[in-house]
């Protein structure tokens, strides 16, 4: 195959900083893992906490070990208090103790752009995060976050709203409708933008294209990409989130970050390949957009138009809650 070009930045110019605070995935396709070879492919410098290690594979989850919260909360102290970031990305949490502990380090270093990936479980079901946790994720994490993306099943658990049938149903308006009850629920609990991904939905274009729903607060939109018929997944979630967090680390406004994000994801699954005997991993290295130099410029300059909140936060963007 042939590697994609490596993003060029002036070698006076630090390197953006992206930290995610999540768990360790043993066979690389997800958590941590995928979150670093997004922000390497994407120019940023990537730094972790973990927050839980897992014995995983292609085939699932065999087992789970939440670290100790003041453990996680020295990690973060470490990495905040020396290099700093530009932009924090959280995934997996695994206890409330984790939660409350990781808000704290959050506040205390005032992070600028904060990306919850709100991890409930893995793909293949099992649980990665207590359910006496939920309540603390929404209380403490969701105020300071600039971006939430829960897919449906996510969104339908913090909600409280039913989409079963909007992830197996026929109708398209009515599905779309419930999806955008459950994003205004979860907007009153202080992120700025929430978005729910689509893949799970399967009424309509829902089903035929990858459409995720983009709540700002205000007004809907979607992202929409080509839907690849590939099973291989692993680490899409994780990917989007990072992604969007190594872009505002790099400048550029919310909304063209969320674009950016969803292109790189598409082609990262566009490119995934089969590794062990179930489903495999996105493919980062391929998610890398082709003209990495003059994106970042026409990204910006384009998200300018748009989400000015970007370089003033008292602008477009809601002012962050909490």
């Amino acid at each position: 195959m042939t590697l994609p070009r490596a993003l060029t930045l002036p070698k006076t110019a630090a390197l953006p900083r992206v930290l995610t605070v999540a768990g360790s995935d043993s066979g690389g396709g997800a958590g941590i893992q995928a979150d670093l070879k997004t922000f390497t492919v994407l120019g940023t410098y990537g730094m972790s906490v973990v927050t839980a290690v897992t014995a995983q594979n292609t085939l699932g989850v065999q087992g789970v070990h939440v670290l100790p919260p003041p453990f996680v909360e020295q990690q973060l102290h470490s990495v905040l208090s020396d290099i700093g970031a530009d932009a924090v990305k959280t995934g997996m949490l695994g206890d409330a103790g984790v939660v409350r502990v990781v808000a704290e380090g959050l506040r205390r270093y005032a992070v600028r752009w904060v990306v919850v990936d709100p991890v409930l479980r893995s793909k293949s079901g099992h649980a990665l995060l207590a359910e006496d946790a939920h309540r603390a994720l929404v209380e403490n994490l969701f105020p300071l976050a600039t971006v939430v993306t829960p897919n449906a099943w996510e969104a339908a658990a913090l909600s409280g709203i039913d989409l079963t049938w909007a992830m197996g149903g026929d109708d398209e308006r009515a599905a779309e409708m419930a999806v955008r009850e459950a994003a205004r629920c979860i907007a009153n609990m202080g992120p700025r933008y929430v978005i729910i991904k689509g893949g799970h939905l399967g009424a309509g274009r829902y089903r035929e294209r990858a459409v995720d729903l983009v709540f700002d607060g205000r007004s809907f939109y979607t992202l929409e990409a080509e839907r690849h018929p590939s099973r291989h997944t692993h680490g899409t979630g994780c990917t989007f989130a990072a992604a969007i967090a190594a872009y505002l680390a790099r400048g550029v406004a919310v909304q063209e970050a969320l674009h950016l994000a969803k292109a790189f994801v598409t082609r990262a699954i566009g490119a995934a390949f089969p590794l062990g005997s179930g489903v495999g991993p996105v493919n980062h290295l391929a998610g890398n957009p082709s003209g990495p130099a003059s994106d970042r410029g026409a990204a910006t300059d384009r998200g300018a138009a748009t989400d000015r909140g970007a370089a003033n936060p008292g602008g477009a963007d809601r002012p962050r809650r909490g």
